[in-house]
């Protein structure tokens, strides 16, 4: 059973397949309008703009908080009760480092304030930050699936180990179309949408 859309699509496969085709188009785009540039970095409501462009024409929840508790596999993500508390002290965390750029991501993630689309638009949202506060950007196509999301999960308890793999992907290239377009294909294909290449849209 699909997500309720604005499509109208009741398949799983045919909503996951349009998902992939509008929202990449709009994630190009955010990078050929400048629209991330006039953002702050770092915050919950840059996050929310970033997810509105990329969803809003799929979902009526597009940048809109989630309004049910969300799981992964055994990983509980922020309960509701605590989601907007848990935000506010994410706004409010350093982000002068890389580490500490990573420490916030993490905790964004656990947030996942979302109903759905959190990593795609989380990943966005992060080289965003990396840009802005250290001049630089995480290469996505450097970043094995496995090793990142596995990492992933651990990284609440121990987020050595994400550091390390994202670390070892930073290039300076931070205004390089070809690297933002090959990592958004590449964020796609962490959550298993390979139907299309951004750059054929």
């Amino acid at each position: 059973m699909a997500l309720k859309n604005k499509l109208g699509l009741t398949s799983s496969a045919d909503l996951a397949r349009e998902e992939e085709r509008i929202s990449k188009k709009k994630a190009a785009e955010l990078f050929e309008k400048n629209i991330l540039n006039a953002l702050p970095a770092g915050t919950f409501s840059t996050l929310q703009v970033i997810h509105k462009y990329l969803f809003e024409d799929i979902y009526d929840f597009a940048g809109k908080l989630r309004k049910v508790n969300i799981a992964k596999g055994n990983f509980r993500f922020a309960p509701l009760t605590y989601l907007e508390a848990a935000l506010e002290n994410i706004d409010k965390m350093p982000q002068s480092t890389f580490d500490e750029i990573i420490e916030k991501y993490v905790e964004m993630n656990v947030a996942h304030p979302f109903r759905e689309g959190n990593g795609r638009s989380t990943r966005i949202w992060l080289d965003h930050i990396l840009k802005t506060e250290i001049g630089r950007v995480i290469d996505w196509s450097k970043v094995d699936k496995e090793d990142y999301l596995l990492a992933m999960e651990r990284s609440p308890i121990k987020d050595i180990e994400i550091k390390h793999i994202l670390k070892d992907a930073l290039t300076d290239k931070i205004d390089s179309r070809e690297i933002y377009m090959k990592g958004i294909d590449h964020s796609y294909y962490y959550e298993g949408y390979t139907m299309f290449k951004v750059e054929e849209l």
